[in-house]
């Protein structure tokens, strides 16, 4: 592979900034949140069902258990439609209980054959060349003698947890699937874009009303059943600019008792099923209007005159649902609901039932769910987390304060919807956000961005941080897999071929939490777990004759996989330089961690490129310049010049002003954007599938936040030279007095 030039000189930010780190920095912050702006969540209509998600974010399909009288001949079709921001080709996977076919946009793409038609065999990877806006999807199901139905959905439930929409006018924005009973004859023409549903000629499930249901007179006894002396919640908005008027009539029927209330105060109040009347002063703005009912012996709920119906305005935009009101229910009638918090949308709360529960709809079934539908804000991954952490010590350093909130505001999206999202994923089989931390099963899913939110809760506290926390702490330090000796490792990989591997990027995602958490407990053998993991990682991975790491240690095997990959590389040196930042000298491992970092530090040195960049392949100056690494180095090396890790400072402070201007020069051009950044990784034993299969993507989150942080590193190595005359070692080492010149 020829090393790239990213682009031409003189598009590059030092060509445009010269010499000014925090411009470049302040560039690259600004490209970043102005591409990813802070959207708040989606709401849509779900039904619980049979048709749902799957922990790995695939719908099942479950024929035999959805039709159990259906016969041999019949086929049954799903269909929903699925957005796509740009053409692109995206890899799907699917399993076959029995026959199957499926077509995209009217194309059939994929038609089973016998030998792919059990749920035993691996999943079959289907790549679907999808489209620039909406893209419509039809299974067809057959039943055989084992069975029939199937799972399909995202190749990539960590990066991609796709979810689907219903397809129809009526019901467009319901997150889901629609699909039939099971019919004698194939459709007449597959669906390939919007229609109504009539005009398909068969009826699709689940029923968009229910007669039987709609027959009730009172919504709530609809939605929650007959117990009497149960509450439940009714919340719309309503404001006087519709009719212009200061006061308005409030008029309908209640069928059990009932109270109204505005912006939480009481309003009105009614002991007695029967017609309502009352007059309501009313502001310019939006005010939220609830209703409480409690169920009476026969029947509960309310109806609303036309006139005052047409005065509201719904208090969500929830996608849909053509409705005004959303639901909450049912509670005890003497339990205390706090029900402005409940309207904040991010937690469930406890039933009169003992269930936990949240807001509906008047949609049979129709409850309401949250759904992330960002690129990146509000996200919740690994790389992510190193991003936000850039970000957020820009924010301070740079004394902005809208770079600061930013991060905060994407943090507590997150942390705040916690436990919603382990709620949302029992209920529903995977969650609409919070995919990974909600489903964690490996260091990825946690460490980096549980390090960076406890960082971000000493600005202000977040909502959320410490259940979060928590749950973080107690996987890393009594789920996650590890060997005899404690070491972490990969028992269960994403796929088959990382199954039973330990990876140098683990450090990562385990050392920087440790750190951090136990500074935000007061548990400080947490850093003795850190400092333990960090020697036991060396055991397995350093290769001494060269003074670097080994990408992954193949524990099957018992071996290392001896690749040099720069980023991993970049991961053990950046979580040391964590460490000792935290550990007191006074620990036993202290010594011998800062040797170990020394050490790494000359074996980097001796590897560093040309153009001031290290490369893909650390060892292989033909594979091209990799941006996060030689940030990663920067970082490091900075940081152990300004404190006085490094016994002989100089040509560490030189790599790294080098390997800044490498990257000013050749990775960040004048706009802000992050050029050369390996995309997430396999692994292999060779260096070939580093060098020439694993490239790299503009403005990848694994690189834009080590960069930040690699010049900020930098600027306060520069004042740090500027504002002391000599170099003095302020930890163990021998100290250095080496004149600000010699720089």
């Amino acid at each position: 592979m020829s090393r790239p030039v990213y682009f031409e000189p003189e598009e590059s930010m030092a060509y445009h900034g010269g010499e000014d780190v925090m411009h470049a920095l302040m560039s690259i912050a600004g490209r970043y949140i102005g591409a990813n702006p802070p959207h708040p969540p989606v709401y849509r209509v779900s039904r619980p069902g049979l048709v749902r998600k799957c922990d790995d974010h695939r719908y099942v399909f479950p024929l035999v258990e959805l039709f159990p009288n259906m016969q041999r001949g019949q086929q049954v079709y799903a269909w929903a439609k699925l957005w796509s921001d740009s053409d692109q080709e995206f890899v799907f996977h699917i399993t076959c209980f029995g026959p199957a076919r499926l077509y995209h946009n009217g194309v059939l793409i994929y038609g089973s054959a016998p030998e792919e038609e059990y749920p035993e065999i691996p999943v079959l990877k289907l790549k679907c060349g999808l489209v620039r806006g909406w893209n419509h999807f039809v299974l067809e199901f057959k039943l055989a003698e084992k069975g029939g139905g199937g799972q399909f959905g995202t190749g990539s439930r960590k990066n991609k947890p796709l979810h689907f929409i219903v397809p129809t006018f009526e019901r467009d924005g319901e997150e889901g699937w629609l699909y039939t009973e099971p019919l004698d004859a194939p459709l007449s023409e597959i669906p390939s874009g919007p229609m109504r549903e009539k005009d398909t000629g068969v009826n699709w499930l689940p029923r968009e009303e229910d007669p039987e249901k709609a027959s009730s007179h009172g919504q709530l006894a609809r939605m929650y059943g007959l117990t009497s002396g149960m509450s439940a919640y009714a919340w719309t908005k309503i404001s006087g600019t519709k009719c212009g008027i200061e006061t308005v009539l409030i008029s309908g029927e209640a069928y059990s008792p009932i109270e109204f209330s505005v912006e939480g105060k009481v309003v009105f109040h009614q002991e007695q099923a029967g017609c309502f009347r009352f007059e309501l002063p009313l502001s310019a703005a939006l005010q939220d209007l609830t209703v409480k009912c409690t169920c009476g012996d026969r029947d509960w709920g309310f109806r609303m005159d036309q006139t005052t119906q047409e005065l509201l305005t719904p208090a969500l935009d929830v996608k849909g649902y053509r409705g005004k009101w959303l639901f909450l229910g049912p509670f005890q009638a003497e339990q205390e609901i706090d029900l402005a918090s409940c309207q904040k949308m991010k937690r469930t709360v406890r039933s009169g039932t003992g269930e936990d529960v949240y807001w509906r709809t008047e949609v049979p079934d129709g409850e309401v769910r949250l759904f992330l539908e960002n690129e990146w804000f509000g996200r919740w991954n690994y790389p992510l987390g190193v991003t936000l952490y850039g970000l957020l010590q820009l924010g301070k350093a740079g004394q902005r304060s809208n770079i600061r909130d930013y991060v905060l505001s994407h943090i507590e999206f997150a942390s705040s919807r916690f436990s919603y999202s382990l709620w949302d994923r029992e209920r529903y089989g995977a969650a609409g956000l919070n995919n990974q931390l909600s489903q964690i099963d490996s260091l990825d899913d946690c460490g980096s961005f549980g390090a960076t939110m406890l960082l971000a809760d000493q600005e202000r506290k977040l909502d959320g941080v410490s259940e979060t926390a928590a749950h973080i702490a107690d996987y890393i330090l009594n789920e996650q897999a590890r060997l005899e000796d404690g070491t972490l490792y990969r028992k269960i990989g994403v796929s088959r071929s990382m199954d039973n591997t330990m990876w140098c990027d683990d450090l990562y995602m385990s050392i920087p939490f440790l750190c951090r958490y136990a500074e935000w407990s007061g548990e400080n053998k947490l850093l003795d777990e850190a400092a333990r993991q960090v020697l036991l990682y060396k055991k397995y991975l350093y290769i001494p004759e060269r003074q670097i790491m080994s990408h992954v240690f193949d524990v099957e095997r018992g071996e290392p996989t001896r690749t040099p990959w720069g980023r991993g590389n970049g991961w053990v040196l950046f979580s040391i330089s964590e460490l000792l930042t935290a550990l007191p000298q006074e620990h036993p491992s202290y010594t011998v961690l800062i040797q170990f970092y020394r050490e790494l530090c000359e074996g980097y040195l001796a590897l560093q490129g040309r153009n001031g960049l290290w490369h893909q392949v650390l060892s292989d100056p033909e594979s091209y310049e990799e941006t996060s690494c030689t940030s990663m180095f920067i970082y490091a090396y900075a940081r152990g010049v300004r404190k006085g890790w490094l016994l002989d400072p100089k040509p560490y402070a030189q790599a790294a002003y080098q390997g800044w201007k490498g990257l000013s020069e050749r990775s960040i051009d004048k706009r802000g954007n992050v050029y050369g950044v390996c995309r997430g990784s396999s692994y292999s034993f060779t260096n070939h599938y580093y060098k020439h299969e694993l490239g790299w993507n503009l403005n990848d989150t694994h690189g834009i936040g080590i960069v930040l942080l690699a010049g900020l590193e930098t600027i306060s190595m520069q004042e740090w030279q500027t504002n002391k005359p000599v170099f003095a070692a302020e930890r163990v080492g021998t100290p250095e007095k080496l004149e600000k010149s010699s720089f």
